[in-house]
């Protein structure tokens, strides 16, 4: 009996998954990839509120900080390819309310398959009968006391216990007449008992970067990858702190205290007044890389593969790109600002570029080009930014700064600043006039990928300034020339874009310099800062990985800014297979609303291959 065929030759199917990561920040549900093994997993439960005052300020009353979330790990957790399994991330506690001078409420858990984190205790309020804290993944901080002490009233923390622990207990608080509440635990360190000087600070939270990567990573958030740090104890003095990790600051003041970093699991800062809420958690999720080959398969099989683009060779698929090359150099002896690297993209809303699978494709970042010493004559020049390159889009480097030349001639082409992505700012000028911004979009391509530089002057003779490097987003600025205060150019603005899942700019300007004024302003998206006088400000170098233009430097001051490195970050449907290489280059995957994305970002030039 037939059971039919294949007509023509059948090439086995490649199970490449590529390491992917998702983070939770509300619930929801993970679906594990066909053939997955295992999973990298951190859940972090929701933050403590801080605990109230009686509104006098920490002059009779003061709460304690709340108690981060339970933190747990896991570097291999078995999963079954194709299951899913629910997601649920924790709610920060609401601070204890003014003038019922109540506790704060602990977090809700957070909770992945069979691994569950607590949620962070509240902590203890000003009001006798509210000043225990309570306990959670880590424990509440005391509020004050009203007899002598310390005695211990903070909650514990890794309760209901685990092992590893999931945190850590809360610092006590002391009595009148210092009236000073205890910090919140945090996942690494406890809470700080509080002192007669002050409340305590929160404990610290713990870092999930050795299973993730390093920071700065789309998902982490503006932690950095460090979670559920406990929060400040209020008191009659200075407030503590919270700790590292989304912990929120107490407040010695009838104001509400901070409330914990946002999917952080924080805990809230305690208050004389009302107390800040608690964080909510975080989940997030590793699937590592992984190929196979099962080996035999049935005609259902080979469609379902070939249908997700998992047998061999791999259908075309569209990509979003963001190609932003190097910034230009500043240049010194009162110079301009290095102009933007070229910012190229698609997203959102562009042509996007199809690739072929199955296929690897060079990716070039560019590098920032060098900043000019501090020098009068034409050694000041700095270097322009080198392209960054992806497939067919090539993004120009950021021209360099002009720079004054006092030797023959004495103006001429290195007082102007160079094209490039974006120009580079002008710099002095040794005559009558003023020197050329750099030209931007250059060469030409549409839409444009920068602007042009500002002009330099040297108006009067003895006060000399330089003009601001071109953005991606806008032209740099102009140097003024009014007496006797002469301020250079800022740098023209960069680009928000958020391909990577969160918005960043990119592609600023560095500004110029000054001898009589102030320094330019690098612009928003990396770029460094000029040299001034009035204010004093030395130059800074545009920022890693954002194309953006150094500043410029003075005539006797340090050298100028270097431009920032560029970036490359593709964007692909979630079935597509992607890999990043080397190491330092990361494939991610976005959570919704972006509907499961994958985002390969080099912050260095490599290989991806799909």
């Amino acid at each position: 009996m037939s059971n039919g065929g294949i007509i023509g030759p059948v090439q086995n199917p490649i199970i490449q998954a590529n390491s992917t990561v998702t983070s939770f920040t509300a619930s929801g549900t993970f679906t594990a990839r066909a053939n997955q093994p295992s999973v990298v997993v951190a859940v972090v439960a929701g933050g403590g509120g801080g605990g109230a005052g009686d509104g006098s300020g920490g002059a009779a009353g003061a709460g304690g900080g709340g108690g981060a979330g339970g933190f747990r790990t896991c570097s291999s957790f078995s999963v079954s390819g194709g299951t899913s399994y629910p997601v649920t991330v924790g709610g920060g506690g609401a601070g204890g309310i003014y003038p019922s001078t109540q506790k704060g409420s602990s977090g809700t858990d957070s909770i992945f398959s069979t691994i569950t984190s607590a949620g962070g205790g509240g902590a203890g309020a000003q009001d006798t009968g509210q000043q225990q804290g309570l306990n959670g993944g880590s424990g509440g901080g005391g509020g004050q006391t009203d007899a002598p002490g310390p005695f211990p009233n903070f909650g514990t923390g890794n309760t209901p216990p685990v092992s590893p622990p999931q945190g850590n207990p809360g610092g006590s608080g002391i009595d009148n007449p210092n009236f000073q509440a205890g910090g919140g635990g945090g996942a690494s360190t406890a809470g700080t008992q509080a002192t007669p000087s002050g409340g305590g600070p929160g404990g610290a939270g713990s870092s999930v970067t050795s299973l993730f990567g390093e920071a700065p990573q789309p998902f982490y958030g503006p932690t950095s990858g460090v979670y559920a740090g406990g929060g400040g104890g209020s008191g009659n003095g200075t407030a503590g702190t919270g700790g590292p990790g989304g912990g929120g600051n107490g407040s010695n003041s009838p104001t509400t205290g901070t409330a914990g970093t946002t999917n952080s699991g924080g805990g809230g800062g305690g208050s004389g007044g009302t107390g800040g809420a608690g964080a909510s958690g975080i989940v997030i999720v590793s699937e590592p890389a992984f190929a196979s080959a099962p080996g035999v398969w049935s005609l259902s099989e080979q469609y379902n593969y070939k249908k997700a683009g998992q047998w061999t060779p791999s259908a075309p698929f569209d990509v979003d790109f963001l190609v932003v090359a190097g910034g230009g150099g500043g240049s010194g002896g009162l110079g301009g600002g290095g102009g933007a690297g070229g910012y190229r993209t698609s997203f959102p809303g562009g042509t996007k570029l199809t690739l072929t699978g199955s296929t690897s494709f060079p990716i070039t970042v560019g590098g920032g080009g060098t900043g000019g010493p501090a020098d009068l004559n034409a050694s000041g020049l700095g270097t322009s930014g080198s392209p960054s390159v992806f497939s067919t889009i090539t993004s120009t480097g950021g021209g360099r700064g002009g720079a004054l030349t006092l030797c023959s001639p004495s103006t001429g082409p290195n007082s102007d600043g160079a094209p490039g992505g974006s120009g580079g700012g002008g710099g002095m000028f040794n005559a009558p006039g003023s020197s050329t911004g750099g030209s931007g979009n250059t060469p030409p391509v549409s839409p444009s990928q920068g602007n042009n530089g500002g002009t330099g002057n040297r108006n009067p003779a003895t006060n000399s300034t330089g003009g601001g490097g071109g953005g991606a987003g806008a032209v740099g600025g102009n140097a003024s020339s009014p007496s006797p205060t002469t301020n250079a150019g800022s740098g023209g603005t960069g680009s928000p874009n958020s391909i990577s899942g969160s918005a960043v700019t990119y592609a600023g300007g560095g500004g110029g310099a000054s001898n009589a004024g102030s320094g330019g302003t690098g612009g928003a998206g990396g770029g460094g800062n000029g040299s001034g006088t009035t204010p004093p400000q030395s130059a800074s170098s545009g920022g890693t990985n954002t194309g953006g233009g150094g500043g410029a430097g003075g005539d006797s001051t340090p050298a100028s800014g270097s431009g920032g490195s560029g970036i490359v970050i593709i964007r692909a449907p979630g079935a597509a297979g992607l890999t990043a290489a080397p190491g330092t280059n990361t494939v991610t995957t976005l959570p919704a609303p972006a509907g499961g994305c994958k985002v390969a970002t080099f912050t260095v030039s490599g290989t991806l291959t799909t």
